[in-house]
């Protein structure tokens, strides 16, 4: 089954993509982008705001409530060149606590214009409410294709502070364009809460308070988890097959009281919200059946191949999840920080989420082979139907609704 998968070719994968069809600039009301409904292998096509009626009774929708950071920081040399570091992830720190910091902190980034980065600290001066600071950065050892920075400031600041201040919001590259005022809160869900993606859950941008309250007037159940989106998730497949792409890592959060509140809604049918939420859940799950077989596993990091090897698995989402929560509970914890690298794709078995919510995504990109595993070869169907009905595409475009 494995060399099977890692022989699927990204090409399969691939259609064709106007530039005029992706959405450069957010619609002026939220809920009001379209949204595709699948339903069996019937297509409909409707407003977001009409989700509510569009949902089965006993249903349970999971959000990830990350917060986009203002990763994306411009240092102007005496010389007149302008460098800038782009925050990807603290360096040997989780995501919390390097927020909390307020003196210094380090983080991986990536560095635009590093060639003009001869030696020394980068440093610049931004105003808070509390007044001015001055934030200086400092190129330590390369990691890969980026950087390990080492960040100190004055004046007192959480480093969240820091880089809300003096950072922008980085948009993704194919809008191929700069952020602007408003972007700091359309590229934003309302219900984001916990500091550390670098790229929104696009998914979630079409949700308006008014239909989070329709939907809880029709008893449909809500939970949040917190997955952080990392700039690898715009990496494209540039391998022939995706046994040769290698997934990036991104951080998982989940405090013990929302896998309890997952655990007691086992059998209402589950509606994940963006393909982070779905990466969470499935980890979450896999990490339960590692533990099955381990108890004495000191971290949660699922590789991108775990689900393959570790087949075939006979738990179900619930007892998974209850043995991540006992896990959690020997090691003293309300609160679960892990990793993953899971590559979900066309051979893939769903063992804890029934239906998607989710946007258009790229060609050729891991996010729509994780759509093709859950609805197979409609994924075609789906996006022809698209580009043919006037559908906006990517992060700022309209989204799906998957029951297949």
């Amino acid at each position: 089954m494995l060399s099977d998968l890692k022989n699927i070719r990204i090409e399969d994968y691939d259609y064709p993509l106007p530039d005029d069809r992706i959405a450069k600039f957010p619609m002026e009301q939220r809920d009001h982008s379209k949204l595709l409904c699948l339903k069996g292998d019937q297509i409909s096509d409707h407003h977001f705001y009409d989700l509510p009626d569009l949902l089965p009774d006993n249903s349970l929708l999971v959000f990830n409530n990350t917060k986009v950071i203002h990763a994306r920081l411009f240092f102007r040399k005496a010389t007149g060149s302008t460098i800038e570091v782009f925050c990807l992830e603290p360096w040997q720190m989780a995501v919390s606590e390097a927020f909390e910091q307020r003196e210094h902190c380090t983080w991986t980034c990536f560095i635009g214009n590093n060639k003009k980065w001869k030696s020394g600290p980068l440093s610049g001066e931004w105003r808070a409410e509390s007044g001015e600071f001055m934030l200086t950065a400092e190129r330590m050892e390369a990691v890969g294709n980026a950087w390990v920075v080492r960040f100190s400031w004055t004046c007192g600041l959480s480093f969240a502070e820091v880089i809300e201040h003096a950072g922008v919001i980085p948009l993704p590259p194919y809008l191929n364009r700069n952020a602007e005022e408003s972007d700091a809160t359309r590229y934003q869900t309302v219900y984001a809460k916990y500091d550390g993606s670098v790229a929104a859950p696009t998914a979630g941008l079409h949700f308006t308070p008014e239909v989070l309250n329709r939907l809880a007037q029709r008893g449909i159940a809500t939970e949040y988890l917190t997955l952080h989106v990392g700039a690898g998730t715009f990496k494209p497949v540039s391998t022939d097959t995706i046994g040769e792409h290698e997934m990036h890592v991104e951080k998982v959060q989940i405090t013990a009281n929302q896998l309890s509140n997952l655990i007691k809604m086992h059998d209402r049918r589950l509606i994940a919200v963006g393909t982070t939420s779905v990466r969470t859940l499935e980890s979450l799950y896999w990490f339960g059946v590692k533990l099955k077989r381990d108890p004495e596993i000191a971290m949660m990091h699922i590789d991108q191949w775990d689900p393959y090897l570790l087949e075939p698995a006979t738990l179900s989402a619930a007892e998974a999840f209850e043995l991540v929560l006992q896990w959690m509970k020997s090691h003293d914890t309300d609160h679960l920080d892990g990793e993953t690298q899971l590559m979900i794709a066309p051979g893939y078995r769903y063992h804890v989420v029934d239906y998607l919510i989710t946007n258009f995504h790229q060609p050729r990109s891991t996010l729509l082979l994780l759509v093709s595993a859950l609805i197979g070869d409609r994924w075609h169907k789906c996006y022809r139907y698209a580009l043919d009905h006037g559908f906006r595409f990517l992060s700022y475009g309209d989204s799906c609704l998957f029951m297949p």
